[in-house]
């Protein structure tokens, strides 16, 4: 039945119908109105956070003495950073099939990009004896441990969930928020280190982790936000996922000569961790959804543009 006869012989019930169609799409648009104040407050409490903590630590700079505290707020600012990359979705309103796609092949050039990054950094560190070894060592043990991982999730897809996000989703999500945070107890120990040579070298390298640490987030969000993740969940996600860097940084300062022999392998396990995901799972959801030609451009370009990015802070 066509819908101008559908309307003829029964107008109340079309009448009820777009009624509740238009209720709907207001609900919806008010929802998402919602959010997005709620994601933008967020947003704004996050970037003051790190502009307070940035002239706190500015102040304190040259004073002759750093302390626990000064170290502890350094390595803060590093983590809350990766809390960046979420937000320029702040300025898109919806996330289609074809995102996924385009979202996991840029994630993937991120992450292999930083990968490559981190198995070069850990294979030149010096004043540690046998760094290029160490550094593969541990990129082997990421590999394995991120496999145990991921074959300790998947028969259990059906019970997880995290938020609103849940079955496959949820131990993507957790495999990725795993492997970062694995990756940020290396930078951590890297941060207290530098504290422990001089203070000019530690704030270097404080500015060049918390730069480095926004496309990370950003990767992480371009997983999350096409399954389901609000804006502030992903941020939240991708501050976590950095939370070791605070943790790690302070013991590392106190007990530098200890610390910095385990950072290539710390690096290489990071490393070895974020190889098989993009091998194993972004690159394949992304080839499912965008053709091949365009996931190896895109995820090429931004591992090259990850790697030049690395090597121009450094």
């Amino acid at each position: 039945m066509g819908d101008a006869a559908f309307s003829a012989r029964h107008p109340k019930l079309k009448n009820l119908m777009n009624s509740n169609s238009g209720s709907s799409e207001n609900r919806n648009q008010n929802a998402y109105s919602n959010n997005l104040l709620l994601d933008g407050l967020a947003g704004l409490l996050l970037v003051g956070l790190v502009i307070w903590a940035s002239v706190w630590l500015g102040r304190q700079t040259g004073t002759g003495s750093i302390t626990t505290w000064f170290v502890f707020v350094a390595a803060g600012i590093t983590a809350l950073t990766t809390g960046f990359g979420a937000l320029p979705f702040l300025f898109t309103r919806s996330i289609s099939r074809s995102w996924l796609g385009y979202g996991n092949a840029l994630a993937a050039g991120l992450m292999l990009g930083a990968s490559l990054g981190l198995l070069i950094e850990g294979a030149t560190i010096a004043d540690v004896s046998n760094p290029f070894w160490r550094t593969l060592t541990g990129a082997l043990t990421g590999a394995v441990l991120v496999v145990l991982a991921h074959k300790l999730l998947k028969g259990r897809e059906d019970d997880l969930s995290v938020g609103n996000i849940q079955g496959a989703n949820a131990v993507k999500m957790l495999l990725i928020v795993g492997i970062m945070t694995a990756h940020s107890f290396a930078e951590g120990i890297g941060v207290g280190v530098s504290y422990g040579e001089t203070e000019a070298f530690g704030v270097f390298i404080t500015i060049a982790i918390a730069i480095h640490n926004i496309p990370e987030g950003l990767a992480i969000s371009l997983v999350l936000l096409p399954r389901g993740s609000s804006i502030r969940a992903a941020a939240g996600w991708s501050i976590f996922s950095s939370l070791p860097q605070p943790l790690m940084a302070v013991p590392a300062f106190w007990f530098v000569l200890t610390f910095k022999p385990f950072l290539p392998f710390g690096l290489g396990l990071a490393a070895g961790a974020m190889l098989w995901m993009v091998a194993r799972e972004l690159l394949p959801e992304a080839l499912a959804e965008v053709p091949a030609r365009i996931v190896y451009l895109l995820t090429g370009l931004t591992g090259l543009a990850m790697m030049a990015f690395q090597f121009w802070l450094h």
